[in-house]
């Protein structure tokens, strides 16, 4: 019985092995970039995370909102709380 060699042969098997590493290795590349861009500080930043200055007096907000959660759970009492959040709406 005769055998039709009239493809690629050999070559084509190796360029279609190599092909598909390519591809996976494309594919795993892409999720790794993904999961690094969803989980990523810069991301968070610019979408108004902890840290965004977006808007004016942000920050100072957020200050006043951790402040009011120390003096919450007890760790400043309420004359300390009145002195820091008195500077923080100095220095807006």
């Amino acid at each position: 019985m005769m055998w039709y060699d009239g493809g690629w042969g050999w070559g084509g098997w190796f360029f279609m092995a190599v092909l598909m590493v390519l591809f996976w290795a494309l594919v795993i590349a892409g999720i790794v970039a993904l999961v690094r861009y969803l989980t990523s500080t810069h991301h968070e930043r610019q979408s108004g995370g902890p840290y965004s200055t977006g808007e004016p007096g942000w920050g100072s907000k957020r200050a006043e909102d951790l402040l009011a959660e120390r003096f919450a759970r007890g760790e400043i009492d309420e004359d300390e709380y009145k002195q820091r959040l008195t500077l923080l709406r100095e220095h807006r």
